[in-house]
């Protein structure tokens, strides 16, 4: 059985905020200034062993009293057509995730995992094949960050929690990321340079709404009826597209942040003009408020057997949505040559040590 780090009794200080660092520090029979410092190093990706500024006494009680999650690159793969830079980082357990570092006109973004695996079953996505293992301490997930920044030498503008995982279902260790990336005194990741992306875990939706932090809500929808939902998604069987949407308006009321939608076209399940129009009238009667369809053409995954409609058909639904008044476009694929999409590195790591 996979140890989970957050059983353990040793401390997970890059999980701590620079308060909690001061005091852990000073447990430790330092001056509570280490603290900032020790915060700066972990924000910048660093080992200890780069932290020349720490004392090597100091260095050697955090490894051996402390535990620190920053995780190590197991591969990398660099497109050649976009310098798009797609992670298997590996854990201190040994389970891997995987994050995404892109390149945009205005910036850079990285689109970071909150669990090993995922337990929400949706039919599309390699990530939850083999279901979830368990979820990313903060630390775990700050660490893709700081990693990522460590090995490019480039600052991370904006984030994305769209990788591996549902981090509603990491509740509590999603919202301690969220603060301590959002930081000035770390990585200082603005709030509002950060996306998160659900399946509709709808509770958890109010609740974000409520913690007075303004970060994206993506929600992933990916159907315009709760038969077609269902049937691709299981969560929704619990909380149907209305309810989904009840909570997002009472997201967007609450935070006057806009949300968009994820969703996957798919060939022959979701991807006609009547599927189109049906979206585009839910949203305008579920939601009552501004929102943004974000329409991505399907990574195929074989073990699916689900397909990618050809652009045109793509090009055909969103024009649809557009004429019926609702904001649409269609993500531009990068890292195509790598398989950016997340999940499938994962999934070939845990392939080969099947066959192992």
């Amino acid at each position: 059985m996979t140890n989970n780090p957050s059983d353990t009794v040793r401390a997970d200080f890059m999980s701590m905020t620079p308060e909690e660092l001061g005091a852990y520090t000073v447990s430790l029979g330092e001056k509570p200034y280490r603290a900032a410092q020790l915060f700066s190093w972990m924000a910048k990706g660093a080992p200890l062993d780069a932290m020349t500024n720490l004392p090597a006494a100091f260095r050697k009680k955090l490894a051996e009293e402390g535990e620190y999650r920053r995780p190590e690159i197991e591969r990398k793969l660099v497109s050649a057509i976009d310098g798009t830079v797609k992670y298997l980082y590996r854990m201190t357990d040994g389970e891997c995730v995987e994050s995404v570092f892109m390149h945009y006109e205005h910036g850079t973004s990285l689109c970071v995992s909150s669990q090993a695996g995922c337990a929400m079953g949706c039919r599309f996505c390699a990530s939850t094949l083999n279901g979830k293992v368990r979820s990313l301490t903060a630390s775990e997930i700050l660490g893709q960050a700081a990693v990522t920044a460590y090995d490019t030498g480039e600052r991370v503008d904006g984030i994305v929690l769209m990788g591996i995982g549902e981090p509603l279902d990491n509740y509590d260790n999603v919202v301690r990321f969220l603060h301590l990336v959002s930081d000035e005194r770390g990585m200082g990741i603005g709030l509002r340079h950060i996306s998160l992306s659900t399946c509709g875990l709808v509770p958890r939706i109010y609740d974000l709404a409520g913690e007075g932090l303004p970060v994206t809500l993506s929600v992933s929808l990916h159907a315009s009826d709760d038969e077609t939902r269902s049937a691709l998604m299981p969560v929704n069987r619990r909380y149907p597209i209305a309810e989904l949407l009840a909570a997002c308006r009472a997201y967007f009321e609450k935070t006057g942040r806009r949300v968009s939608f994820e969703y996957t076209l798919i060939a022959g399940r979701n991807d006609s003009r009547e599927d189109a129009a049906r979206l585009a009238d839910v949203l305008k009667k579920g939601m009552r408020a501004p929102c943004h369809v974000n329409l991505i053409l399907l990574n195929e995954v074989k073990e699916t057997g689900l397909e990618t409609p050809q652009k045109a058909r793509a090009n055909e639904f969103m024009n649809e949505l557009v004429s019926r008044g609702v904001n649409a476009t269609i993500r531009r694929r990068l890292g195509a040559d790598i398989n950016a999409s997340c999940g499938q590195l994962r999934l070939q790591r845990q392939k080969a040590g099947e066959g192992a």
